[in-house]
């Protein structure tokens, strides 16, 4: 797969805030952190967690296999995680004050960047979510159908239905925005809703996870727990 490069290691979700703040758990619910160097590419970080949310100015939460909320504190403390009030499933991380995350029913939630009442309960259902440093928001239901926040334009209709049909969602910008669908496929967003009938382009390789950095960088894993970054933006000579 020439728009992949293979790195070492083994994970089973993965978030990239940026080309130097990715992310990742493993099978184990084991935490890594990438070094920056694909030689020796993942430091261990104390603590379980069953998904994770990086974010471009190194903001990262996560959620463990119970539900429990966690915000990283590595980098301010000793205590590597500070525990959050509420449950969810699935969390992901644009910047400080850019945090969402879906519950076991579905519901949305949005961080009030107020530890002592966090979330605020956003209208809507579903199962996946990816949130970006300059604001976007995109999410996909248990039926697959994927959705563009618009709740800050339009408070009576806050999300956008969008052609498609993906499991998984990462969103690094409003113009850097990858999915997964049912069967592991890897498409990108044309940056366009009407662009033909299908606003997604299909990338080669196949993932059951993916990320999406603010700088244009892409991370996925697949169902055996292998992990790949994109090199598609990076034209070689032969």
């Amino acid at each position: 797969m020439a728009d992949w490069v293979k790195v070492d290691g083994g994970l089973s979700a993965i978030s990239a805030g940026s080309r130097t703040t990715v992310w990742g758990v493993n099978s184990a619910n084991a935490v890594y952190r990438y070094t920056n160097f694909d030689g020796s590419p993942w430091v261990n970080i104390p603590g379980g967690l069953s998904d994770i949310g990086a974010a471009a100015d190194g903001t990262v939460w996560g959620v463990n296999s119970g539900h429990q909320i966690y915000k990283y504190t590595g980098d301010q403390s000793t205590t590597n995680w500070l525990g959050i009030n509420g449950s969810l499933v699935r969390i992901d991380a644009g910047s400080r004050t850019n945090v969402w995350g879906v519950d076991s029913a579905g519901g949305i939630y949005r961080y009030t960047n107020h530890d002592t009442n966090p979330w605020l309960k956003i209208p809507g259902g579903l199962s996946d979510i990816g949130a970006a440093a300059d604001g976007t928001v995109w999410g996909v239901n248990s039926g697959h159908q994927v959705f563009r926040y618009t709740g800050d334009q339009d408070s009576s209709n806050p999300w956008k239905s969008v052609n498609g049909s993906l499991k998984r969602i990462a969103v690094g910008s409003r113009t850097n925005v990858w999915g997964v669908d049912p069967a592991g496929s890897i498409y990108r967003y044309t940056n366009n809703d009407a662009s033909g009938t299908n606003p997604w382009i299909k990338i080669p390789g196949a993932a059951t996870d993916i990320a999406a950095g603010a700088d244009g960088t892409v991370w996925h894993v697949n169902s055996a727990g292998a992990i790949y970054r994109y090199t598609g933006d990076h034209h070689c000579l032969p």
